[in-house]
C-alpha cells in the first residue's frame, strides 16, 4: 500500500440488485420519512420514537464522546504547559557541602512546557482517524434511526392487520349467531337435522375461540411498540387499513446510490478511512520525533530569597528522537494496522452484498404480495358467490346439507384472514424496501 490519502469508494457492482437493471436515479430513499408515510397517526408515533427511543439516546452519547476525542486530537497540536512546585529536604554528604551544611531544604516553583512539532504529519493523521470515527458514529446513529422507523411502521401495520382480523371475526361471529338461530328454525320445520344445528353451534364457538388469540397478539404488538417509543405500556392510537393513504411510487434508483443513502454503508466506509489513517500513523512511528522543551521559575534555599533575580532560572532545548531498536513494536504495529484495514475493506464489501440482498428481497416480496393480493381478491369474490349458491341449495335442494355450507364459510373466513396477512406483507415489503435503500434518516427540517 503506497498511497497516503484515502479515496472514497466509487465502484459498486451495477448488478447488485437481482434481476433488476435500472438506469433511473429516482429513488424513494431520498424522500423524508414524513413524505413517505402518509398516515398521520403513524407519523406521530415515529416522531415520539425519535424523541424518546433509548437506543437513539445511547447513540447520541456515543457521538458526544467521539466529538470530545476530536477536540482532544485538535489540542494535540498545542504545547503542554504545567505548573510545578516542590519542596525537597536533603541530607548532604561531606563531599557535597565540604562539611559546612548537614541538611538543606530547596523550594522550587516554575512552569514547564513541551511541544511536539508535527513534522511528518503523524498528529494530523491521528486527528483524521478520530474524525472519521466521529463520522462513523453519526452514520451509525442514522442507521439506528432508519431501523427504528422501519420497526415502528412494521408494528403499526401489524396492529392494523390484527384490527382488520378482529373485524372479520366479529362479523363472522355475528353471522354464525344468526345462522344458529336459522338452523334451529329449519330443524323445527324438519328441513335439517339436529346434527346441522350442532355443527352451526360448533362453528360459532370456533370463531369465538379465535378472538382471544388475536387480542393477545394485539396486546403484545402494542407493548413492543411502546418499548420502541420509550414510553410505558398503553394502547396505541391508530387508523385502519380502509383509510390508508397511498405510498409513493416504488423507485429504487441505481446500486451506486447505496453509498450516499444507506447509513450503515456510510458508517462502514468511514471506518475504513479511520483504519487507513491508522496505517499512516503507524508508518510515521518509524520517523524521528522533534520536541521542544522549556522551563522557567524560581528556586532557592529559603522563602525570603525565593522571588529574587538570584533565584530565577530558565532553560530551553530541543530533542530529536529516532527509534532504532524497539523490540519490533513499530513494525508489528504497522503490520496490524494494514491487516485491520484489509479486514474492514472485506467487511465493507460484505455489507454492500447484504444491502443488495435486502433490496432484492424487499422488492420481490412487494411485487409478489401485490400479485397475491389481486388474486386473493378474485378468490374472495368467487367464495362469496359459492357460499350464496350453497345456502340456497340447502333450503331448496335435498342434495346439499349444512356441512357444505360450513365448508364454504370456513374457506371464506380463511381467505379473508389470508387477505389481511397479504396486505400486511405488501406494506411490510414497502417499509423494508424504503429502509434497505437508505430511507428514513432524512428529515424535512
Amino acid at each position: 500500500m503506497t498511497k497516503r490519502t484515502y479515496e472514497k469508494t466509487a465502484q459498486v457492482n451495477a448488478s447488485l440488485y437481482r434481476d433488476v437493471n435500472l438506469q433511473d436515479t429516482a429513488n424513494i430513499a431520498l424522500l423524508p420519512w414524513q413524505d413517505f408515510f402518509g398516515d398521520k397517526q403513524l407519523r406521530n408515533l415515529i416522531d415520539t420514537g425519535l424523541k424518546n427511543n433509548l437506543d437513539l439516546k445511547i447513540g447520541l452519547e456515543r457521538i458526544s464522546k467521539a466529538r470530545s476525542l476530536v477536540s482532544q486530537s485538535k489540542a494535540a497540536f498545542l504545547p503542554d504547559l504545567s505548573l510545578n512546585g516542590q519542596v525537597a529536604r536533603s541530607r548532604m554528604a561531606f563531599p557535597q557541602s565540604f562539611g559546612f551544611v548537614d541538611n538543606a531544604t530547596t523550594y522550587e516553583l516554575g512552569l514547564k512546557t513541551s511541544w511536539e512539532i508535527d513534522v511528518w504529519g503523524k498528529l494530523k493523521n491521528s486527528k483524521k482517524a478520530i474524525f472519521f470515527r466521529l463520522m462513523q458514529e453519526e452514520s451509525t446513529h442514522r442507521a439506528i434511526q432508519t431501523q427504528l422507523i422501519a420497526e415502528i411502521a412494521d408494528l403499526y401495520y401489524q396492529l392494523l392487520a390484527l384490527d382488520e382480523q378482529v373485524d372479520i371475526l366479529n362479523h363472522t361471529i355475528a353471522t354464525r349467531q344468526e345462522e344458529v338461530i336459522a338452523m334451529k328454525r329449519l330443524q323445527e320445520s324438519s328441513i335439517v337435522t339436529g346434527a346441522a344445528v350442532a355443527q352451526s353451534e360448533a362453528a360459532l364457538l370456533d370463531a369465538q375461540n379465535m378472538l382471544p388469540s388475536v387480542y393477545r397478539q394485539i396486546r403484545m404488538r402494542e407493548n413492543a411498540l411502546n418499548v420502541l417509543l420509550g414510553i410505558s405500556p398503553r394502547s396505541v392510537e391508530r387508523s385502519s387499513f380502509t383509510v390508508q393513504p397511498s405510498f409513493p411510487s416504488v423507485d429504487i434508483g441505481v446500486p451506486l446510490q447505496l453509498l450516499q443513502n444507506r447509513p450503515d454503508v456510510m458508517a462502514a466506509e468511514f471506518e475504513i478511512a479511520s483504519y487507513f489513517e491508522n496505517i499512516n500513523v503507524a508508518r510515521k512511528a518509524f520517523y524521528p520525533t522533534l520536541t521542544i522543551q522549556a522551563a522557567s521559575g524560581f528556586t532557592n534555599f529559603g522563602f525570603s530569597n525565593w522571588f529574587t533575580p538570584s533565584g530565577f532560572f530558565a532553560n530551553v532545548g530541543g530533542g530529536l528522537l529516532q527509534p532504532v531498536f524497539s523490540k519490533r513494536l513499530n513494525k508489528t504495529r504497522l503490520e496490524l494496522a494494514k491487516s485491520d484495514y484489509r479486514e474492514k475493506v472485506l467487511d465493507f464489501q460484505k455489507i454492500l452484498l447484504l444491502a443488495g440482498q435486502e433490496v432484492s428481497d424487499a422488492l420481490y416480496s412487494y411485487q409478489s404480495a401485490s400479485e397475491q393480493e389481486t388474486k386473493r381478491q378474485n378468490q374472495l369474490e368467487k367464495l362469496q358467490e359459492a357460499l350464496g349458491y350453497t345456502q340456497k341449495l340447502l333450503l331448496y335442494h335435498s342434495s346439499t346439507n349444512y356441512t357444505d355450507v360450513l365448508a364454504s364459510r370456513q374457506a371464506l373466513l380463511s381467505a379473508q384472514m389470508q387477505m389481511s396477512n397479504e396486505r400486511l406483507l405488501k406494506y411490510q415489503s414497502l417499509i423494508y424496501l424504503y429502509r434497505s435503500l437508505g430511507g428514513g434518516w432524512r428529515d424535512r427540517d
